[in-house]
């Protein structure tokens, strides 16, 4: 016997937070995109002074530059979900000179063991001003000169950049994250964050 036809009912969606916040805040190396962790592990706590916020995306603890936070559902899937394809901007500091046939590849796509990457940007830049010293600092060889490189990049792989100038034979020596869509690190020192309003 055929079943009588049931509209299906819509899910209400959820109200946003009452004060909605977004935090920028520019990462030291070696810091856990997390509020807890082990005596010897560094995390965001000592840094970011809400207990309500959370990371929209993840930064390696080997990475440094821009992170965003923030308590709205709806902001944090946006910014952090693929489908969105939000521009992520990277300084990244590779080992070697790439040339134009590399750069090329990168902009084209890179073969990853989880597949081709999406076509990005890519082109060679002059150290980044007012640069801070990292801790530890790189490990540098006089033989082989180092370069800078503009990457960006519309996907959130483990590890993508990384992954994708080791592919092209520069591996990274130093990767800073220096945009997420209109978001800027603008002048950020690590450690420093500021609030800005939760509109996109």
């Amino acid at each position: 016997m055929k079943k009588p036809y049931q509209k299906r009912r819509k899910t209400k969606s959820q109200p946003g937070p009452a004060n909605p916040k977004l935090v920028l805040f520019n990462k030291p190396y070696g810091v856990l995109t997390q509020f807890s962790g082990s005596e010897d592990e560094l995390t965001l706590k000592p840094y970011i002074p809400y207990n309500d916020v959370y990371p929209a995306g993840r930064l390696d603890k080997d990475s440094e530059g821009l992170l965003l936070l923030t308590n709205d559902g709806s902001l944090q899937d946006k910014i952090s979900h693929p489908k969105h394809k939000l521009p992520k901007t990277y300084w990244v500091q590779v080992e070697g000179e790439p040339d134009e046939a590399v750069l090329q590849q990168l902009r084209d796509g890179v073969e990853l063991n989880d597949g081709m990457t999406l076509p990005a940007e890519a082109f060679v830049m002059a150290e980044p001003d007012n640069l801070w010293p990292r801790n530890p600092p790189i490990r540098e060889r006089q033989t082989i000169p180092d370069t800078w490189l503009c990457l960006v990049i519309r996907e959130g792989r483990n590890r993508q950049v990384r992954r994708m100038t080791a592919a092209v034979g520069h591996p990274t020596l130093r990767l800073i994250r220096a945009a997420i869509g209109p978001w800027r690190l603008a002048g950020m020192q690590p450690g420093q964050w500021r609030e800005v309003p939760p509109v996109w």
